[in-house]
């Protein structure tokens, strides 16, 4: 294992703490970057050490899950003695790829497929229970990730093209809407049956009734308002239904 990996890889955990305006993700990828530059020719107090810090610590934004990738390219990069031109347009480059493949695997895939995981899990046994196993199958999986990410972008440096190719890659973005859509639908009729279980028939009825229309107003109205207003909108009536009910 490449000397400092482990610093590196607890030092993406922590990516987003450094967040701004003017360079994102910069400065948590500069962070992250370091303990993988140490053993640069001249070392900590040498020339190349400090340029090559400067230069991981700029401008660079994508999924916080998916910078080790980045990361260890450029660092590999950085100890190939690539050009430091060639080295910002590695960087630059990897900014859309990262983005999307982080959005279309963890948002739209491990996300909604551990939560649904999990509120399956809550209603068939307890919340707690729920919740452990929801915090477990997402951590694991977001964790292996960035482990991963990580060893690949140092292994391949210049060429990480190869490993954004990687069969890894490819089953999870196959995968990740259908397991969601999997997870959501084995959740849902199992938390609606947990909630109602106390209610009374003419209860359940009306808990029946009330879904069924908010589904078709919900495939009428969401798509002309947008998913973000369309759902504030909701829970802005359920306070006040909430507040003016008996």
């Amino acid at each position: 294992m490449k000397r400092g990996m482990m610093r590196s890889w607890l030092r993406t955990l922590l990516i987003q703490a450094s967040w701004n305006h003017d360079r994102m993700l910069g400065v948590g990828v500069g962070h992250a970057l370091e303990p993988l530059l140490r053993d640069l020719p001249g070392g900590e107090n040498g020339g190349r050490y400090r340029e090559a810090v400067g230069r991981g610590s700029q401008f660079f934004n994508a999924h916080p899950y998916m910078v080790g990738i980045a990361i260890g390219a450029v660092a590999r990069a950085e100890h190939d003695s690539v050009p430091s031109e060639h080295v910002r347009r590695l960087r630059g480059a990897l900014v859309g790829p990262l983005g999307s493949l982080g959005d279309k695997l963890i948002w739209a895939g491990l996300l909604p497929t551990s939560a649904g995981i999990g509120l399956a899990v809550s209603a068939i046994t307890t919340p707690a229970v729920g919740a452990v196993t929801f915090l477990i199958a997402y951590n694991a999986a977001h964790f292996t990730l960035r482990a991963w990410g990580l060893g690949a972008g140092w292994k391949h440096g210049t060429g990480i093209a190869k490993a954004l190719g990687a069969p890894l890659l490819r089953r999870g973005l196959r995968i990740a809407a259908p397991a969601s859509a999997l997870a959501i639908g084995v959740a849902l009729p199992l938390v609606a049956a947990w909630l109602v279980q106390d209610l009374a028939l003419n209860a359940r009825i009306g808990v029946t009734l009330v879904a069924a229309v908010g589904v078709i107003i919900a495939r009428w109205v969401a798509p002309a308002f947008g998913g973000l207003r369309f759902g504030l909108g909701v829970v802005a009536m359920a306070f006040f239904a909430g507040f003016l009910w008996p």
